[in-house]
């Protein structure tokens, strides 16, 4: 494993010991709404200051691109060669429900290009890494996308938008779509984790709109390694800028991109 992914991975382990500790006490947990249905706990500030410790000790000179503290560390005005971006708590509104789907996730963006993905699980102790070139791992063991050939016969994941409301009206259409076309649709919650299934071959494809750079960043890196094609539903490349996302295996992603594209 390569040393920066080792310490992902530390860290990442770490902020999910934080939040598994946090779950017996969700009514004593301080929330603030950040807007609409988007919260933020003292869990995963937390959590986040857990990751940001633990990655500076070995490489005090990164800098950071975090859901709750934003861009920290680097030089002022310049783009910085290291960027740890991290999702301390992907699925917050799971977590304070105790409705057990949430993981964190931490990317390595290295010279504007992502090298290294975690995403972790706590609930199960599954721990999802990617190095590029490298390959996708579970546990250690690589994983595949699945080699699903077909729509009529996929499962797909999802989310609802809850940032921005706009997206409804152009989301009802897709869902509608997918749920006709496919056997099923899965809306666990968590983006990180619904990726990091993709990758696993347990989920066929994914689409969603309006994600953060810190919900998507390791969880696309670990489909391309896996074998997987990401983009965005409109057929573009700037799944990270936009947050709009399709991904899947190679067999289906046209098949998808061609259902949902219509309605983007």
């Amino acid at each position: 494993m390569h040393p920066m992914l080792n310490i992902a991975v530390r860290a990442a382990r770490r902020a999910g010991d934080i939040i598994v500790r946090s779950l017996d006490r969700l009514d004593d947990v301080k929330i603030e709404t950040k807007a609409g249905n988007d919260f933020v706990s003292e869990v995963d500030r937390d959590a986040e200051n857990a990751i940001i410790q633990t990655i500076r000790r070995s490489y005090p000179d990164h800098a950071f691109l975090a859901e709750e503290s934003g861009h920290t560390g680097g030089k002022d005005g310049e783009a910085a060669e290291y960027e740890w971006i991290i999702d301390p708590l992907d699925g917050t509104t799971n977590f304070l429900h105790g409705f057990p789907v949430f993981a964190v996730s931490i990317a390595l963006r290295v010279k504007g290009r992502i090298e290294h993905g975690v995403i972790y699980d706590p609930m199960r102790q599954e721990l999802f890494t990617a190095s590029r070139g490298g390959g996708a791992m579970l546990d250690g063991k690589r994983i595949r996308v699945t080699q699903c050939r077909e729509l009529g016969k996929s499962l797909i994941g999802t989310g609802f938008p809850f940032r921005d409301t706009d997206n409804v009206d152009k989301y009802l259409p897709m869902f509608r779509e997918m749920v006709v076309k496919t056997r099923g649709v899965r809306r666990p919650g968590a983006a990180a984790l619904d990726l990091a299934y993709v990758a696993a071959g347990r989920l066929d494809g994914f689409f969603e709109m309006g994600l953060s750079i810190w919900d998507i960043a390791a969880g696309c890196l670990l489909i391309q390694e896996a074998g997987g094609l990401v983009g965005t539903i409109k057929g573009g490349t700037d799944h990270l800028e936009t947050g709009n996302v399709l991904a899947a295996n190679p067999k289906l992603f046209a098949q998808m991109a061609k259902t949902l594209k219509p309605h983007a």
